[in-house]
């Protein structure tokens, strides 16, 4: 579909405004989609294919192709058209922001970068994470990815200015995804089946260290404040909560919510490690680190930003919105018999 033609804005912004979304129907960006549709802004989401897990919002306006592989494609489509704000979801390594930087340099007045929080330092040298607390992960491959895109940006912001602002989610959360500290993240109902079978669950550590969960459309209120704001470009941002909670809380609110009786066990992060390597990145480059964000910085840029929804709350709405689509309630066999291997092999050494 042809893209009106638009005049370059400059950075005193309209209420109104027209973007790019590259991805936009994912867990994040599904949020920020529909709060962008919802505020009036002229939505664009370029992606490959559509979701059925998250539609794109009535009024926005698909263009159809691979970021990743149809660069002829897509520099012909976004011939001769310029927008207020691109948000790129999907980019996760240097190769992808030189793309970005080819296809956008002179079609955007604002480029947002979403990163990741699990690019600040681990381990934590201060559990109070700030934007200006070192990046730094030699744990986690994603997060280098990250911290290496971000130092491209940044390079070009400062060289040529490249009109560059960073987003940093951590642990974000919506209706179609129950976050836990070990689980399965592409199979998110495999942990509630097995919490509601009476099954032992793996609870890394002992369960005190402190975390953080952000409901996807709270976040979107951060993100859709600092599009157009002038004074973003060239900054970096987390958005998250203010709830803390550990993670002890975090899997027995769960229990409390399926009127089950906890059946827990604490493992050390290092021994799952030792038979699961994605939880080298995932448990000691991340979620098994205490870590609380200060949010007064993106709550100085936005104002309004504020994070209504608390684990209590999103839990349960998605437990609703997975009883809803039976069809999503799918289970990660795989993860389970590894998990009953760890669990097996921890007995073992304890007895």
């Amino acid at each position: 579909m042809p893209i009106a033609p638009r005049s370059s804005l400059s950075l005193n912004w309209v209420n109104s405004m027209k973007l790019l979304f590259i991805g936009g129907t994912g867990l994040i960006s599904s949020a920020c989609s529909e709060l962008a549709v919802e505020r009036g802004h002229e939505l664009f989401l370029l992606n490959r294919s559509a979701s059925t897990k998250y539609p794109a919002p009535k009024g926005a306006i698909v263009l159809q192709g691979d970021v990743h592989t149809d660069s002829a494609h897509l520099s012909a489509l976004l011939a001769g058209q310029r927008f207020d704000a691109v948000v790129d979801f999907i980019a996760f390594h240097p190769y992808d922001i030189q793309r970005d930087l080819s296809l956008f340099r002179d079609k955007t007045d604002q480029f947002v970068f979403i990163s990741s929080a699990s690019a600040y330092q681990k381990p934590v040298k201060n559990y109070l994470i700030t934007e200006e607390t070192p990046l730094e992960n030699p744990f986690w491959e994603y997060s280098r990815n990250k911290i290496d895109s971000e130092n491209v940006l940044m390079d070009e912001y400062r060289s040529n200015g490249f009109p560059v602002t960073i987003v940093r989610p951590s642990h974000t959360y919506g209706p179609s995804q129950i976050p836990f500290s070990y689980g399965s993240w592409l199979h998110p109902w495999t942990l509630i089946h097995r919490m509601k079978k009476n099954k032992p669950v793996i609870v890394p550590g002992d369960g005190t260290s402190l975390w953080v969960l952000t409901w996807n459309a709270d976040f979107a209120k951060g993100l859709l404040g600092l599009l157009g704001n002038k004074k973003a470009i060239g900054e970096a941002f987390h958005i998250t909560s203010d709830e803390v909670l550990s993670w002890e809380q975090i899997y027995f609110e769960a229990y409390q919510a399926l009127g089950a009786d906890p059946n827990v066990i604490h493992i050390p992060s290092d021994y799952i490690a030792r038979f699961d390597h994605d939880a080298v990145g995932s448990l000691i480059g991340d979620k098994s680190n205490s870590v609380v964000f200060d949010n007064s910085k993106i709550k100085r840029f936005v104002p309004e930003y504020n994070c209504e929804v608390k684990w209590s709350e999103g839990l349960r709405r998605s437990l609703a919105w997975f009883e809803a689509h039976p069809e999503f309630q799918t289970v990660d066999y795989e993860s389970i018999q590894k998990w009953d291997r760890i669990i097996e092999g921890y007995s073992r050494a304890l007895a």
